[in-house]
């Protein structure tokens, strides 16, 4: 047991585990430095391994059967209460996360942190709303019911990492599993932020765990355990795939979002103000959003127009500081993933690529130029490989037929775009385009009932509203012969 805290922006935060609701330390640890100025290192971070991992499940297999029992409505006064507390400490983990990962403080306070709120009110009232199907056949009356499936592990990316550990963590919960969730090793804090407030929300011990590590370590003891009964991962194809072959060693039911390279489509009808000025909005979090359209593809009777359009709209971002109001680009949010990105561009120099604009680092630290480049070819790497930073690639496109083959001529398939006026155009542009989410001329509006998931080398799976319940649930369907009375 430890009571081991480090102050962060103003807030006490633990860096141990928390398990069976108590804060646990390692023997080892590990170095997490701010993005926003590496020098500064935010804390020595318990580096969890096998034994951590076996502590956490081992909670989570004993808490399981009395959290499975309550009903839907006694475990969302759990979920509600957290929510509660999550409103009400919002500005203190926003500026921990800011610190920690580097996206905009004032985002994390207005919209992002509040979405975990959010995710723990929505799944609770889904899954109390939630009417088993019911129909006659055969002689019988039949239903189909949830079971809880049991103890799930849940692994997060570095990317909005508060945010997108409760939408995983929250259906789970709801459903009746028991959860341990292992945070990105490069930004775990505001997760343990959200343990402090689940002890004060009472929840029973056992239900909701966090072990710290690298995911080649305490990661892989997770999701190898064969009394694990859901997996859930967000993160990159290649480590998808590693933990895809260690839930199916142990027939484990398995979700995964593993990034994207959308397509932003705008054909020649389109609101070009409109489409250039969110095109610019893609660089926003230092381009750090799988769901984002990183190629630009535009019809190439307004090539030039829409590029002078987008050329201004994003040299009004600003580089700097996330906490300053006035910024609106961060920086990368780690020295190793700054020299990947980077790396990009210049194979792309090398390849005889052309950088449009952008294409260096600014000035020190982690901060790099929004850059656009103009491929050779549609196989270029920079059309075809995931960059996860402020690069994006520009294509033009001469018809319908061409402006879809393009948009589906990578492995992805998480999200695309499509800027048009013209209905009919757009509706057989989302026929026809593979992709888990396409929008029309918007871009991330979510509705937390949708589906949500990629196609290809995207993921596999979805979660969100029902079918994340049906993920993290196993049915059984109930059969009662016609005339069976009642004792």
């Amino acid at each position: 047991m430890s009571d081991h805290r480090v102050l962060i922006a103003g807030s006490e935060v633990s860096p141990d585990h928390f398990i069976n609701n108590q804060r646990v330390s390692s023997e080892s640890t590990f170095e997490d430095r701010s993005p926003l100025d590496w020098n500064l290192k935010l804390a020595d971070v318990a580096r969890g391994g096998a034994r951590e991992a076996d502590l956490a499940i081992t909670a989570a297999v004993e808490a399981f059967p009395a959290w499975a029992g309550l009903s839907h409505q006694d475990r969302g006064v759990f979920l509600h209460r957290l929510a509660d507390l999550i409103d009400a400490n919002v500005e203190k983990i926003a500026a921990v996360e800011c610190l920690d990962m580097a996206m905009l403080e004032e985002s994390l306070r207005l919209r992002v942190i509040g979405r975990g709120a959010r995710n723990f009110r929505a799944y609770a009232d889904l899954a109390s709303a939630y009417h088993s199907r019911k129909w006659d056949s055969n002689t019988t009356h039949n239903s189909v019911f949830r079971m809880p499936a049991g103890p799930t592990v849940v692994i997060t990316p570095w990317n909005a990492p508060f945010m997108l550990s409760t939408w995983k963590c929250a259906p789970a919960l709801a459903a009746g599993n028991t959860v341990v969730l292992k945070p990105a090793e490069w930004s775990p804090l505001s997760c343990s932020m959200l343990m402090d407030l689940v002890l004060e929300a009472g929840f029973p011990p056992g239900v909701f765990n966090v072990v710290q590590g690298l995911g080649s370590e305490v990661g892989a003891a997770l999701v190898s355990d064969e009394r694990v009964r859901r997996i859930s991962f967000t993160g990159s194809p290649a480590t998808g795939k590693y933990i895809g072959v260690a839930a199916a060693t142990n027939l484990v039911p398995f979700t995964a979002e593993l990034g994207g390279k959308g397509a932003f489509v705008v054909y020649e009808d389109a609101d070009l103000e409109a489409a250039a000025q969110k095109a610019a909005v893609m660089y926003d979090d230092a381009g750090q959003v799988c769901l984002a359209g990183t190629r630009i593809i535009v019809q190439e009777s307004i090539r030039d127009e829409f590029l002078e359009r987008f050329r201004r709209h994003t040299e009004a971002h600003v580089m700097g500081d996330s906490r300053d109001p006035a910024t609106t680009l961060s920086p990368l949010i780690h020295p190793t993933h700054f020299e990947r990105v980077d790396g990009f561009v210049q194979r792309a120099r090398q390849n005889g690529d052309t950088i449009l604009w952008g294409g260096e680092p600014r000035g020190e630290g982690l901060w790099y130029q929004p850059t656009l480049i103009a491929p050779k070819s549609n196989d270029s790497e920079i059309v075809q490989s995931e960059v996860f930073g402020p690069v994006l690639s520009f294509q033009t496109f001469t018809d319908e037929a061409e402006a879809i083959k393009l948009a589906n001529s990578t492995k992805y398939g998480l999200s695309s775009m499509v800027w048009t006026e013209d209905s009919a155009k757009a509706d057989r542009f989302g026929e026809q385009v593979r992709a888990g989410t396409i929008w029309v001329n918007c871009f991330l509006i979510r509705d937390l009932t949708a589906p949500f998931g990629g196609c290809g080398i995207s993921g596999i799976g979805r979660e969100g509203g029902d079918y994340a319940l049906d993920f993290y649930s196993d049915l059984k369907t109930y059969q009662v012969k016609e005339g069976t009375t009642h004792g």
